[in-house]
């Protein structure tokens, strides 16, 4: 029977990640919506880099940040005690990065297809602009709220270049399914990786058909205030 630890630590890591990237994705995504800085092309383009560049070189580049031997991992170090290389606390840290646009630019984009007086009435209304965020504007953008926390997640779970190159496929601390698949096929042992790939497979179909599902039914929804 296939060992269980490696999907444990994926699920436990997309869920960990999803929940860091609601709390940094979701102001990040009212920012570009509204914001007209100069620095904003910058900001967009820096956080849609994952997209387009190979896992391995966001991968590479990680690894050598968290290195102790170097300024940022060795100040991480001798400032906290926090080694970031080849621990579980590291793959969260590469992840939120890595998933960082699956998160904030679906948010962007519905937050700024909402009419620009639907703001502006709540604030007429005495509303902070917290409570606008809050209370009007995100649950008027709540697919793509949903699909944003999907991608994120279905999206960590299948990680493998990244996770691979900082931490190591350690068994129980950074050996996730993905890893775990390469390895047993590496080794031939082709039983093991089917079962760690089928389960990722269905998880992955359900998870997907339900927001599809969930969000045909909202599509069409009018806005609310």
């Amino acid at each position: 029977m296939a060992d269980l630890q490696p999907l444990w630590l994926s699920f436990k890591l997309a869920a960990v990640t999803t929940i860091f990237l609601l709390v940094i994705g979701l102001p990040i995504a009212a920012w570009l919506s509204e914001s007209k800085c100069r620095l904003k092309p910058l900001a967009e383009a820096l956080i849609s880099l994952p997209l387009v560049l190979p896992p391995s070189v966001i991968g590479f580049y990680l690894l050598i940040a968290f290195s102790p031997a170097n300024a940022f991992g060795g100040w991480l170090v001798s400032w906290f005690n926090i080694r970031l290389l080849f621990t579980f606390s590291g793959l969260v840290v590469g992840s939120v990065l890595y998933s960082l646009p699956f998160m904030v630019h679906p948010v962007q984009s519905a937050l700024q297809s909402l009419p620009r007086n639907l703001a502006e009435a709540s604030y007429t209304m005495g509303r902070s602009k917290t409570e606008t965020f809050f209370k009007i504007l995100l649950p008027n953008v709540r697919p793509a709220l949903i699909t944003g926390t999907v991608l994120t997640f279905a999206h960590t779970l299948g990680e493998f270049g990244l996770v691979l190159m900082i931490g190591g496929g350690l068994p129980g601390v950074t050996k996730v399914a993905s890893v775990a698949i390469y390895n047993e096929a590496e080794a031939l042992n082709f039983h093991a990786a089917h079962v760690y790939s089928a389960i990722l497979l269905v998880i992955s179909f359900c998870i997907l058909l339900t927001v599809y599902t969930v969000n045909k039914g909202r599509t069409n929804k009018r806005v609310v205030i």
